[in-house]
């Protein structure tokens, strides 16, 4: 017994990520096991998912942060090359070429490079100097641009402008100047046209539909139309748990992954929603407050981006949800049924205890 607390005493991790995560958990638990008719298979298989992704948590939060600045122009070319490897060999589901079968296990690179990316571009922003040159943000869009194109062509446009949306956020926190950025929104809004016209057939539905479910609403526009039902239904304090009518009737789409939070809102409402965004609201705090107290350039652009970018899947797929933004396939994030995407927002986390932990270890 004194071995094992000992153990447990050298494991550096942030306790109060560490009980929201915990939080997070159970809450998963509850609604997947609503969401999917009451069959404990489901919770199970996100247990074990959970447990994998935990120890691959707590695993690389012992791990010091100048490893990861060590590595992560490794890690990034590693990532870069496999997706190349997918183009080429991947295996192909749902009309889409996103992963390669490794050992019977589908490995899916563009899971990687949500984390590669960041790590990247900190790398090299942080090694020229800060506020950057505009050479040097040039050089980290190109970083940006190039895994961003290679994943759109698999196709994957959602988790692709997710990726360009992380390592943005590492140049804007870097000090870009307003200048910049007012240059670069008025190019990036003269460059939709293009967009617009390089898009496959069902990504411009979706858009379509976005603006006007009712368009189609027993295609393109049917997920938005039943998730927001599902939603308002739920009133000031829902339906109460195990009684999502959409979700058990078989009206939600989905209701496992993209559109869980649906099922939540109906059965718990308001009350339950705003419970529930106070609860992401302090893992986002968290982060950045272990953003705002890193020791290193590399540390504070990294911390900063992983926890926005963990706001960016949130917001996104609550707008998505709720008809404020179309359609794109993002999980609710430590909610959703699912297993790459969960074991890569686990790392993140860990990468975040890693910083924070270490920082108190250089203090002593």
């Amino acid at each position: 017994m004194n071995n094992l607390k000992r153990f447990i005493d050298r494991v550096r991790y942030d306790k109060p990520l560490m009980v929201a995560l915990l939080i997070f958990a159970l809450i998963s638990f509850v609604v997947l096991y609503s969401a999917s008719g009451k069959n404990i298979s489901v919770v199970g298989s996100q247990a074990i998912r959970l447990t994998l992704a935990y120890i691959i948590m707590l695993f690389i939060a012992q791990v010091r942060p100048d490893t990861f600045v060590r590595y992560s122009p490794h890690f990034y070319a590693a990532g870069l090359a496999l997706l190349v490897v997918v183009l080429i060999v991947g295996v192909i589901g749902k009309g889409a070429q996103r992963w390669i079968s490794v050992g019977g296990f589908n490995l899916q690179p563009s899971e990687l490079m949500k984390l590669a990316v960041p790590m990247v571009v900190s790398w090299w922003l942080s090694r020229e100097g800060l506020p950057p040159t505009l050479r040097n943000i040039a050089i980290a869009a190109v970083l940006i641009f190039v895994p961003v194109l290679l994943i759109i062509k698999q196709p994957d446009l959602g988790t692709g402008a997710l990726i360009m949306a992380s390592g943005l956020i590492v140049i804007f926190l870097a000090g870009l100047s307003w200048r910049v950025i007012t240059v670069l929104t008025l190019a990036t809004a003269a460059a939709m046209p293009l967009v617009w016209s390089t898009m496959h057939d069902y990504q411009r539905q979706r858009v379509i539909s976005f603006l006007n479910p009712e368009s189609d609403p027993l295609g393109a526009g049917y997920h938005s139309i039943q998730s927001m039902i599902a939603v308002g239904s739920g009133g000031f304090f829902g339906k109460g748990w195990l009684d999502s009518s959409q979700a058990h009737l078989g009206y939600l789409p989905e209701s496992k992954t993209d559109f869980i939070f649906a099922v939540f809102a109906e059965e718990f409402g308001l009350m339950g929603t705003l419970l529930l965004f106070a609860m992401y609201l302090f893992v986002i705090g968290r982060g950045m407050y272990i953003a705002y107290n890193a020791q290193d350039a590399y540390s504070r652009l990294l911390a900063g981006s992983l926890t926005l970018t963990f706001f960016l899947y949130f917001f996104v797929n609550i707008g998505m949800v709720t008809g404020i933004l179309p359609v794109v396939g993002v999980p609710l994030p430590l909610i959703s049924h699912g297993g790459s995407s969960l074991v890569t927002l686990m790392a993140a986390f860990g990468i975040l205890m890693s910083i924070q932990t270490h920082r108190r270890i250089l203090q002593q």
